[in-house]
């Protein structure tokens, strides 16, 4: 007899709950296969990839082994890029190219965002996205090696563009790259006399709206914004980038900023795969019901970014885009999956905030557990515990620990490995835990000479 089959794509917070949530029931692994098709092997951890950029931890700490923490799960590795909803099945591309197909009797769409792109010259050449391990692997490079080739230069326009970093998009993302790279470029400056006695590096943030993390409580963002004033970080409010070059940026008030570092952080959207699937949408999110069901097709759910999911506590709206509600919408779907089988009751999609945590380096943070209102070490230490309760897999949470006591008694690492390329994490690409491979690569306008940012080959 054939087992039925549940097939879950993409392995993010929605994913890899949802999964989880399988598993636990006994009976349904006994009679249906769980297939989790996703391009890595690993679930990331996003809350800490900004620690990943600056230095702070590895990033195999915040990359947590699917086959290691869920027993009884097919892995599938391949970027899924079709749907077939008449014959249940959807398509993949596997890491090496090959294709191949899947059927489903249960179908569960997690595949999460991408960074978020606006019509702004010059960006999608020049700026690079922070959603994907390849990235942060990246910046941490990038960023080493713009302040050593700094210190080597005579030429003092060179230094200050090459010790200026731009991130676009003050939000949770952005406040935390701009926060922990101000003190990850400050250590390194430390090392080169010649930056010493000079008022570098420099961070610029940028964000259109009226505060920093505008989408959270008004107490964080106050909190936050007096951290990177404090740190040295240049906070613009209310302003943006206008076009984006080669050697800078020209801001909307008609200043120009010399820079090799534009990080784009302005927030994402849904997967591309999405709109694929030819269903009703709500801004790019499929569209779901309360039980994450997507209406006239019982067989078929989404969770996390991808999925628009009536936010039962607020009549009339979203739930929004954030890991706390993926986490939760994942562990909602692998129950009603699991009912739809005969296993337990199905149950809305309800939840309440219960705060939110943003990490700014060192012992400060921003956070608001059960809405009290935090900063400072206690900040600090509920944000970190935060995240040690919630980052799955015991050896990652230790050697997180560990990284992080080691980084208080010793000397940060700091060495540019040269893994990643700027043309291998492109700001628009469908799968930003990929880096790009050669073959995708156009050629480059100015002829064979190494992208912006590379040191030569």
């Amino acid at each position: 007899m054939t087992r039925s089959r549940v097939v879950i794509v993409g392995a993010g917070f929605a994913g890899y709950q949802a999964a989880r949530g399988l598993i636990r029931h006994r009976a349904m692994r006994e009679e249906t296969e769980i297939v989790l098709i996703n391009p890595t092997d690993y679930f990331l951890y996003l809350p800490l990839l900004p620690q990943v950029a600056a230095g702070l931890l590895e990033p195999r700490r915040v990359s947590v082994s699917l086959l290691a923490t869920l027993p009884g799960v097919r892995l599938v590795l391949g970027e899924v890029d079709g749907v077939d909803l008449e014959r249940r099945s959807v398509t993949y591309t596997g890491p090496e190219g090959d294709r191949g197909t899947m059927g489903y009797d249960r179908l569960l769409l997690t595949v999460g965002s991408v960074n978020k792109l606006l019509p702004v010259p010059g960006v999608a050449e020049h700026a690079h996205g922070f959603r994907g391990l390849p990235e942060a692997l990246y910046l941490r490079d990038h960023i080493t090696r713009q302040i050593e080739l700094a210190a080597g230069t005579d030429d003092p326009e060179e230094c200050a563009a090459r010790c200026a970093f731009v991130v676009v998009g003050a939000g949770y993302t952005g406040t935390e790259v701009a926060a922990h790279g101000k003190l990850y470029t400050d250590v390194l400056a430390r090392r080169h006399p010649v930056l010493r006695h000079r008022d570098l590096p420099r961070w610029l943030l940028l964000d259109i709206a009226d505060r920093v993390l505008p989408e959270l409580d008004p107490r964080l963002s106050r909190t936050a914004d007096r951290v990177l004033r404090q740190r040295g970080v240049d906070v613009r409010t209310g302003h943006s980038v206008k076009e984006a070059t080669r050697d800078g940026v020209l801001l909307d008030t008609g200043e120009s900023v010399p820079t090799r570092t534009l990080v784009w952080c302005v927030g994402v959207r849904p997967d591309p795969l999405v709109s694929a699937v030819g269903l009703p949408e709500e801004r790019g999110r499929l569209v779901v019901g309360p039980d994450l069901m997507v209406p006239d097709h019982p067989d078929v759910y989404a969770a996390g970014d991808a999925a628009a999911v009536p936010d039962l506590t607020r009549p009339g709206a979203y739930t929004p885009m954030t890991a706390q509600h993926a986490s939760r919408q994942g562990k909602t779907a692998a129950r009603n999956i699991a009912a739809s089988y005969g296993f337990g009751e199905a149950a809305a999609y309800r939840h309440h905030d219960l705060g939110f945590a943003v990490d700014l380096g060192g012992v400060k943070a921003a956070a608001n557990p059960l809405g009290m209102p935090l900063s400072g070490p206690a900040a600090g230490a509920v944000t970190r515990g935060y995240h040690l309760l919630a980052l799955p897999g015991a050896g990652n949470r230790i050697r997180v620990t560990a990284d992080w006591l080691l980084d208080a008694v010793l000397p940060r690492q700091s060495v540019q490995l040269g893994l990643v390329r700027s043309w291998a994490v492109p700001l628009d690409t469908a799968a930003p835990e990929l880096p790009r491979r050669p073959a995708q690569v156009a050629p480059h306008p100015a002829g064979p000479h190494p992208p912006k940012g590379d040191p030569p080959s």
